[in-house]
């Protein structure tokens, strides 16, 4: 007889929502199961590579709930769900001590807001193996180690291709294991594999035509099994077109000494970016996410390049814990550095007059204070404009650094997966960046994925134990 299992309840994926939802369950009594597809003990995830900052639209997570709420209806624009942006602002705090409580320690990092509740130690900013026995590492050996405890089980090697479905009702599910397909039964299942980052396929579908020129800016290992085997049982997909990541210097494709820090975020946004034909494509002041998505849309997302000038360089170009100066040069990269305008567009190999044009167009608009009426306009709400006349003049070709896609399988306010009308699927839920309806939209939001991960993954499981509670 071949291999089977059978479980109150099945999660998939064994990042930070997979384990966190696996845990509760196991302390709320249920027989649960977490498949991970990863063979080894430290199989690679985002959440084992992640920064750490537990953060709500960059807002402490022990803010007041009104003040969450307005800062990621802030960030929206109204493309949040609102049930889920309630129950980021009603859960975060607790779902912060509730992990506390499981051995998770938190620190604080600088004096900025977004990283009150940093997972500790924090990651190194150098190195390949930068995250190894700190932040997301220990995090999820610590919640694996919990998950053992309570007499959960987590198998590796596992990796879910098919929902088992019985009158509408998600029964459980196949997987691969060992060489063989083996069927899992389960009250529930809880899909938390992560976004489809790393499927080139879904990502040329909907995210970019050329997904090879994107940078794979985490631990590329999301393919979007869930989010697949979910849209085949008939689950609602939203928000697919946009995705978290950031500016990086175009060497980061082949220098993995530039990935995934230094960032090039706010080069850019004090900076003009340009296409090939040296002409401004998008808003550099809506920040480094949304231009990092715009990149990956060109036709060419190895098209773009930012230009700016020394004072640029020596200013916006030495924020940030990791700066592009010095960082970019002294781990190998190309900043390209000129007397003048005229010579760098030679370097560039772009048109010298359209720069010229470019930058003269720019800099008359940022001495008027007239900037929203460029074509297209740069706001300056959250970062300041910054005119390119102080020599040397600098460049610095780009690419778009993906670390993970927003979008996903619509969940309800309780986790629970929606069909094409907005009706939940019986038995099955979902969690983290699996999910879409919280993050992306116009002006692709970026409220959390740590967090959004947190209060999903609880949601999902507290909504499990309740509904077994009606029977």
């Amino acid at each position: 007889m071949g291999e089977s299992y059978a479980f109150d309840a099945v999660i998939v994926g064994a990042g930070i929502a997979g384990l966190i939802s696996a845990v509760r369950l196991a302390e709320l009594g249920l027989r649960v199961g977490a498949l991970e597809k990863g063979e080894h003990e430290k199989y690679p995830c985002n959440s084992r590579m992640t920064g750490g900052a537990f953060h709500v639209a960059f807002r402490d997570v022990n803010d007041p709930e009104n003040v969450l709420l307005d800062a990621m209806e802030a960030r929206s624009r109204g493309f949040s769900r609102p049930e889920l942006l309630h129950a980021m602002a009603e859960d975060i705090s607790g779902a912060v001590l509730w992990l506390k409580t499981k051995g998770v320690r938190f620190i604080k990092v600088g004096h900025e807001i977004h990283r009150q509740h940093t997972l500790a130690p924090p990651i190194l900013l150098q190195g390949r193996n930068y995250w190894e026995g700190r932040g997301g590492d220990v995090l999820l050996r610590t919640l694996g180690g919990a998950l053992k405890e309570l007499g959960g089980t987590l198998l590796l090697g596992a990796r879910a291709v098919r929902l088992s479905m019985q009158d509408g009702k998600c029964v459980g599910l196949e997987m691969e294991h060992q060489g063989a397909r083996v069927p899992v039964q389960a009250g529930a299942v809880v899909l938390c594999d992560g976004g489809f980052q790393a499927n080139h396929e879904l990502m040329r579908e909907f995210i970019t035509a050329a997904p090879e020129k994107v940078k794979q800016r985490g631990a590329a290992t999301g393919n979007g099994d869930g989010l697949q085997m979910a849209r085949k049982v008939g689950a609602q997909l939203v928000g697919m077109d946009r995705f978290y990541g950031h500016l990086l210097a175009q060497d980061a494709m082949h220098n993995d000494d530039l990935w995934p820090f230094p960032i090039m975020d706010f080069v850019c946004t004090a900076g003009v970016v340009i296409d090939a034909s040296a002409r401004r494509f998008v808003d550099e002041g809506l920040g480094g996410v949304y231009m990092t998505n715009s990149i990956a849309g060109l036709a060419d997302p190895l098209a773009a390049t930012v230009v700016f000038d020394g004072a640029i360089w020596d200013g916006p170009g030495r924020e940030f814990i990791s700066p592009a100066n010095p960082l970019l040069v002294t781990r190998g990269g190309t900043l390209h550095t000129a007397p003048d305008l005229a010579a760098l567009a030679g370097q560039l190999g772009l048109p010298a007059e359209a720069l010229a044009e470019t930058v003269a167009r720019y800099n008359a608009a940022v001495d008027a204070g007239t900037t929203g009426r460029l074509d297209p306009p740069r706001t300056t709400a959250t970062y300041r404009a910054h005119a390119i006349r102080t020599a040397p003049f600098h460049a610095i070709r780009l690419c778009a650094g993906i670390t993970y896609t927003m979008g996903g399988i619509a969940i309800d306010g309780r986790s629970r997966v929606l069909n094409a009308v907005n009706q939940p699927i019986a038995g099955l839920y979902a969690a983290g960046c699996a999910t879409g309806g919280l993050e992306g939209g116009r002006f692709v939001a970026y409220i959390g994925g740590l967090t959004k991960s947190s209060v999903t993954a609880l949601r999902a499981a507290n909504e499990i134990v309740a509904s077994r509670a009606k029977k």
